[in-house]
C-alpha cells in the first residue's frame, strides 16, 4: 500500500447551507465528502500535513508571512466550526520547518497559530471533529495581497514532501480552499481607518463583529444564488482547467499562474488554489507521483464556490 496520499477540497463559509443550494446538490456534495472520508479512513495516516489559508482570523497585516508552519494551533471557531486546540506534534512541526528552510524556503514559525474554517471545515464535514487528528498545519497566504508566487508554493510543497518521504510513515497531504470563489474579502487598498485597524490586528475581531461578518457573507450568498450582488460569477472553465493541471502534475502550467491572473479569472478567493499546488506537489515529491482516484466538481453559486474534491494515492517510486 502507498505510504503517501493526497486529499484536497474546496471550502466556503456557506458549505452545506441548504437554503442556498437545492437538495440534490447538497446530497451530492455530502456524498463526495463521504467518499473522501472513506479514502482517508482506509489510508489511516500516521501524519497529516495540511496547507490552508486564513481569512484574517490568525494572520494580519501587522506581519503577514507567505507561509507559516504551526508548532501549536487553535481553531477560532467561525461559520459553525468548533473552537479548540489541534493535536499538533511540536517537534515534528519544527522538523518540517527546518527541512523547508534547508531547501531555501524561509517559512515562518508559530507556537500559537490561530486557524479558521479554512483548516477546520474539511474535517468537520467528513468526521464531525478535528481535535484528535495528527495535523501539522502550514498556513499559505492566499488572501492578503501581495501573495506568494505559484512557483514558490510548488517549491514549498516539494520540500515538505521530500522531508516526509524520509520518515517512512504514512503521510496524508491535505489542501483546503477555492476554487473559483469571490466572497466578501476586505482589501487594504482603499480601506477605512477602522478596517485597516482590523486587518492589521490592532483592533481584535470581536464575536459581535464576526457575527456581523457572517451575516454579510450569507446575504452575499443569497444574492449570488439569485444572480445578483457584487460577487463575481463562478468560473467552471477555469476550475476544470486547474483540476486538469493538478491531476496531471503539470507544474510548468501551475508555475505560470499568477496571483493577479487567478484573482481576475477565479475571484478574490481563487488564489486559495495556492494551497492545492503546495499539497499536490508535496504528494508528488513524497510518492514518486500520484494516481487520482476521486475527482468531483460542481459550481454552486449560492455557496459562492466552485466546489471540488480530489483524492490520490502516491506511486511510492521515490520511497
Amino acid at each position: 500500500m502507498s505510504r503517501v496520499a493526497l486529499a484536497c477540497a474546496s471550502h466556503t463559509p456557506l458549505l452545506m447551507r441548504e437554503e442556498l443550494a437545492d437538495a440534490e446538490t447538497v446530497g451530492a456534495v455530502q456524498a463526495s465528502f463521504d467518499q473522501l472520508s472513506g479514502f482517508v479512513k482506509d489510508f489511516a495516516p500516521e501524519r497529516i500535513i495540511q496547507f490552508s489559508p486564513d481569512h484574517f482570523h490568525g494572520f494580519h497585516y501587522d506581519l503577514m508571512p507567505s507561509f507559516c508552519v504551526g508548532a501549536a494551533a487553535t481553531s477560532y471557531g467561525d461559520y459553525g466550526t468548533a473552537p479548540g486546540p489541534l493535536a499538533v506534534d511540536e517537534d515534528y512541526a519544527v522538523a518540517v520547518l527546518n527541512a523547508v528552510r534547508d531547501a531555501d524556503i524561509d517559512a515562518a514559525l508559530s507556537y500559537d497559530m490561530i486557524v479558521d474554517h479554512g483548516f477546520v471545515q474539511i474535517w468537520e464535514v467528513m468526521f464531525g471533529r478535528l481535535s484528535d487528528l495528527p495535523i501539522t498545519p502550514i498556513f499559505v497566504n492566499a488572501i492578503g495581497f501581495p501573495l506568494p508566487k505559484y512557483r514558490r508554493a510548488r517549491q514549498l510543497g516539494e520540500a515538505v514532501g521530500r522531508f516526509a518521504a524520509r520518515s517512512g510513515e504514512r503521510v496524508l497531504f491535505v489542501a483546503s480552499g477555492g476554487l473559483s470563489h469571490d466572497p466578501v474579502v476586505p482589501r487594504m487598498s482603499g480601506a477605512s481607518p477602522e478596517l485597516r485597524d482590523r486587518l492589521t490586528g490592532r483592533a481584535p475581531l470581536t464575536r459581535e463583529k464576526q457575527a456581523e461578518r457572517e451575516r454579510a457573507v450569507h446575504a452575499a450568498g443569497l444574492a449570488s444564488l439569485a444572480g445578483e450582488g457584487s460577487c463575481r460569477p463562478l468560473n467552471p472553465e477555469w476550475d476544470n482547467a486547474f483540476l486538469d493541471m493538478i491531476c496531471a502534475s503539470d507544474w510548468s502550467a501551475t508555475d505560470e499562474l499568477t496571483p493577479d491572473s487567478v484573482d481576475l479569472a477565479a475571484g478574490a478567493g481563487g488564489n486559495e488554489a495556492l494551497a492545492w499546488v503546495a499539497a499536490a506537489s508535496a504528494a508528488a515529491a513524497a510518492g514518486g507521483g500520484y494516481q487520482v482516484v476521486q475527482r468531483d466538481y460542481r459550481p454552486i453559486p449560492g455557496w459562492i464556490a466552485g466546489m471540488a474534491i480530489l483524492a490520490a494515492h502516491g506511486r511510492d517510486d521515490a520511497l
